[in-house]
């Protein structure tokens, strides 16, 4: 492949983010297609899988994590900072429970699903311009 058609080929394939309110929004979009996959896996008990998309949902709230401006976003920074280190804690401790303690692992992802449709829902409304 020449340098034009790798150029050509990273062009088509990058992600066209208009703005970086829209970028958060995609974030937390990919944590629920993420934890939607991780809770399908737990459930049938496949935890090479399950372990794999509930480290992607991780790896998206680590990157929210890093992206807080405390500078600027106080008090709300601290709150949301704490909020996703808490997700980050349950869905690692749901990977552990398997067999009788199934159940309490796929309710640690459902919580993490809660709190990521119920902070995207915010998003859109405070970033939506009208």
């Amino acid at each position: 492949m020449n340098n034009q058609n790798a150029y050509n080929s990273y062009r088509q394939n990058t992600l066209n983010v208009s703005s970086p309110n829209k970028l958060i929004e995609m974030m937390y979009e990919g944590i629920l297609r993420f934890l939607a996959q991780a809770k399908k896996f737990s459930e049938e008990e496949n935890i090479e899988k399950q372990v794999y998309w509930i480290n992607r949902a991780i790896a998206i709230f680590s990157e929210l994590i890093s992206i807080l401006d405390y500078n600027k976003g106080g008090e709300v920074a601290h709150y949301l900072g704490g909020l996703y280190n808490y997700q980050i804690k349950a869905l690692s401790e749901s990977i552990t429970l398997h067999g009788d303690k199934k159940k309490e692992g796929i309710q640690k992802i459902n919580e993490a699903i809660h709190v990521a449709r119920e902070l995207l829902e915010a998003w859109k409304e405070t970033s939506d311009p009208k």
